[in-house]
């Protein structure tokens, strides 16, 4: 597995020009090392300096990712993890927390110390549970309350309308169940810019007439006494600044479309892998084309913390450019005249053109980080979706 690493980079490079061999690795790093360095630069792909497990913090094995969050995921992304649309997700990165403060009344803190300054706050949003009444409340004639949700700005009086800032606020059936959602991009925003700022939230339920409403008849779940599934939680959507340089070069009538079929090629096996390995007949002249490469997570060690996916097939592009380029190799208008002027011998020294990926896509990640929040992340140019010469 330590060859993913490698072969990615053999992918855009000629019959392995300038890709580092085998005896130069040896004779460069012990085996320890090498397999040390590629982890290292597999974590840097995905924005990382160590792994979430090695920051001496171990998640739970009991521990399960929010449904909200697993069901973002199957939303955003197919079986592989291969990203159905880009559009689907605003930005490129969502965090989940849980209330730290597990008060029993109807106030709320998360802890935002693992986003990084540098991101945009897209979007941030408080779920809340509401529970059903107790069997012992008897009918109210109150159909209808009003939810409305504080940003606290002085920690020493709560109660006062004066300390805090109005986020949010709606009309909700008094009987009903299940999750309501609140809009608090402000209050995240504002602490994001000064962490001190930073002292939680508070909910208020009244009758439409405006008095408070027995808080036994209106409910929500907290993190002390009820199951995780319905703990408090805010869901930060956020922009790393990725995705925004992506666009700025993209044609917005290029619309991606997502690889359903592999080009030619034998199936995504262990047979098929092992292709990479230089076990094909060396005298089989193979146009180039997209083969199989699966990147196990559980393999590198990283199925501890990665909920989803178990691993991916990246892909990686194989095979010769031979004069004439025909357009089943989909090859660029220089790679066709540098084609031309190869054959003809016309100028010393220029090679055939390169077998590499012309279209890439993106995959998405869900894991828990090292404060046991989970993410959801999505990473550019992942999957070959196809290969050409060029």
């Amino acid at each position: 597995m330590l060859l993913l690493v490698v072969v990615s980079v053999a992918s855009l490079v000629c019959g392995g020009a300038g890709m580092p061999s085998a005896n130069y690795l040896e004779s460069r790093f012990e085996p320890r090392e090498v397999r040390s360095e590629a982890l290292k630069r597999l974590l840097e792909v995905f924005g990382m300096d160590e792994p979430p497990h090695a920051l001496g913090h171990r998640r739970q094995h009991h521990q399960q990712a929010p449904q909200y969050m697993l069901d973002l995921y199957n939303t955003v992304a197919d079986v592989d993890g291969v990203t159905k649309d880009p559009d689907l997700l605003e930005g490129n990165t969502v965090r989940s927390f849980f209330d730290k403060l597990r008060s029993e009344q109807v106030e709320y803190r998360f802890n935002l110390f693992n986003v990084a300054r540098t991101e945009k706050v897209l979007t941030a949003e408080l779920h809340l549970f509401k529970l059903r009444p107790q069997p012992s409340v008897t009918f109210n004639r109150h159909h209808f309350c009003q939810v409305s949700v504080y940003q606290v700005l002085d920690g020493t009086r709560r109660n006062s309308t004066q300390d805090r800032k109005l986020l949010s606020s709606r009309l909700i059936p008094v009987h009903s169940s299940g999750w309501e959602v609140f809009t608090i991009t402000q209050a995240v925003r504002s602490w994001m810019a000064d962490e001190g700022s930073n002292l939680g939230l508070q909910v208020t339920v009244k009758t439409l007439g405006g008095s408070e409403m027995d808080m036994k008849l209106v409910r929500f779940a907290s993190g002390r006494n009820h199951h995780l599934s319905k703990q408090p939680m805010l869901v930060v959507f956020t922009d790393d600044g990725r995705r925004s340089a992506l666009l700025e070069g993209k044609d917005p009538n290029d619309a991606p479309l997502l690889p359903q079929v592999p080009m030619a090629g034998p199936p995504p096996s262990r047979s098929a892998r092992s292709l990479d390995y230089g076990e094909e007949d060396p005298g089989a002249a193979m146009a180039c084309q997209r083969l199989p490469l699966y990147v196990d997570f559980e393999e590198i060690g990283w199925s501890g913390w990665i909920v989803s996916p178990r691993g991916y097939n990246a892909y990686h592009c194989k095979g010769s450019c031979p004069f004439p380029l025909g357009q089943n190799m989909r090859p660029s208008n220089h790679a066709t005249v540098q084609s031309i002027i190869n054959a003809l011998k016309l100028t010393r020294g220029i090679e055939t053109p390169c077998c590499v990926p012309d279209k890439l896509f993106s995959i998405n990640l869900l894991y828990f980080d090292d404060e046991e929040n989970v993410v959801l992340k999505q990473y550019d140019d992942m999957v070959a979706g196809s290969c050409g010469c060029h």
